[in-house]
């Protein structure tokens, strides 16, 4: 069901004639002419909405993801199952009738995790639940035993420089927003390393947890000693700041036997619904395959890749085809920075003017509220009217920033953006679960 709106946009959008969305004439089309357009593919948006939500495509992404997670299980980049993963798609892909399905070589990390373990010796013992952060070093064999240093920002670490050496930095930073707290999964090994910290412990980037640290990639510096780095959780992170306020002294062990290996071959997978007055022009719709490895993926990427693929289904099972070439791009180690994606755009970069749109689903898969677009205005002038054909799934939304890990180079040229809580975001509500 989350799809639905994406479908609709997707088939509708192409139908504008000529010239990417981003050059705001839409082809010499008056708005007006737009608009009476759009109002004439309210026939073709229920016939979506009726075979997604109520007819024999209801739950089927729902039931092709969940084949999915459960064969393959985790997906993590350079690993066998990720290489499992798009063997699948590439196969499933093709039984589905999908056109031009194939494969695109890249080179991706290889980063393994290994064993793990944290250990509060002072005041007690209390055993401390880690996940390893992306790229991490491992510590000695033998681990590393060290006072803890807890601080709640980057300022605070800087200026009890002298504190941290020789100690483990704990990042007990307040949750802002995803996008704003981020940064200390990023570089909290980079600024712990600046000072002399032996290795850093960050509180998982959330604003809750029930004891469960979350993971993530991080970047290490050149020209920084590159020390050992685990997310904990919210709830270690702030009893550690409790202990710390008092004058406690806090002493841990860590031991972490992280390792990292040369990059591998990996490959993004498309397929598309080639177009049949504009061929040449791309409507590229998206999300990723790999995933981390302490989970199914279902969330993060799973429901964003199988719904875009879901896209291409609807069209194809309607008997649609439009103007321009529908294209299923399914990435490759988005996780560790959008490294597929990246060397797809230098790949197809020199045809960046047939590009009219793209579109990711990476933001998670829940109740739909609209979209996310990055555009000019008269092209969200142009979206809002498409927008308007999904009233009768109460999707009409549209919001800010409609850019994505693995499109934002696009969109950086230029490009217009979507993401349906997608770059195609697809804004949803994350308190209301529904079936996919």
């Amino acid at each position: 069901m989350k799809f639905i709106f994406l479908i609709a946009f997707i088939h509708l959008l192409p139908q504008c004639t000529g010239k990417p969305l981003r050059w705001d004439d839409c082809h010499q089309h008056t708005f007006k002419e737009i608009k009476r357009e759009m109002t004439g593919y309210s026939d073709i948006a229920k016939a979506i909405i009726n075979l997604a939500v109520y007819g024999n495509a209801q739950n089927r992404s729902y039931e092709r993801l969940a084949r999915f997670v459960d064969t393959i299980g985790p997906r993590l980049s350079g690993s066998k199952n990720l290489e499992m993963a798009i063997k699948y798609m590439f196969s499933v892909l093709q039984d589905d009738g999908l056109e031009n399905v194939h494969l695109e070589p890249v080179k991706v990390p290889h980063w393994e995790r290994g064993e793990e373990f944290a250990m509060m010796l002072a005041p007690r013992n209390h055993s401390i639940v880690i996940l390893g952060l992306g790229s991490s070093v491992a510590t000695p064999p033998e681990g590393i035993t060290a006072e803890v240093l807890v601080v709640t920002s980057f300022d605070e670490l800087h200026k009890r420089a002298q504190d941290a050496k020789g100690k483990i930095v704990v990042y007990n930073q307040p949750f802002i927003s995803y996008k704003e707290t981020v940064k200390y999964r990023l570089l909290g090994a980079v600024e712990a390393g600046k000072v002399g910290a032996v290795a850093s412990l960050i509180r998982s980037i959330a604003s809750f947890s029930i004891n469960s640290p979350h993971t993530g990639w991080q970047h290490y510096q050149s020209d920084v000693p590159k020390i050992p780095t685990a997310c904990i959780s919210v709830e270690d992170a702030e009893m550690m700041a409790r202990m710390s306020s008092r004058g406690t002294k806090i002493v841990v062990t860590l031991k972490m036997g992280a390792k990292t290996y040369l990059d591998t071959g990996s490959f993004n997978t498309v397929a598309e619904i080639v177009g049949s007055k504009y061929p040449e022009q791309v409507v590229l719709v998206s999300g990723h395959l790999d995933s981390w490895d302490v989970g199914q993926g279902a969330m993060d990427d799973g429901g964003g890749a199988f719904i875009s693929w879901e896209a291409l289904s609807l069209i194809k099972d309607l008997g649609l085809r439009p103007k321009r070439t529908l294209r299923l791009v399914l990435w490759t180690a988005e996780e560790p920075g959008g490294v597929g994606a990246e060397q797809y755009y230098q790949l197809h970069k020199g045809n960046i003017s047939n590009f009219d749109i793209v579109m990711e689903s990476d933001s998670g898969t829940f109740m739909p509220m609209g979209l996310a677009f990055t555009g000019s205005d008269k092209a969200r002038a142009i979206l809002k009217e498409i927008m308007q054909l999904l009233q009768p799934i109460n999707v009409t939304n549209i919001y800010e920033n409609g850019s994505e890990t693995d499109t934002e180079y696009w969109v950086r040229d230029g490009v217009p953006g979507e993401n349906h809580s997608f770059s195609f975001v697809l804004t949803q509500d994350p308190k209301t679960k529904i079936s996919l």
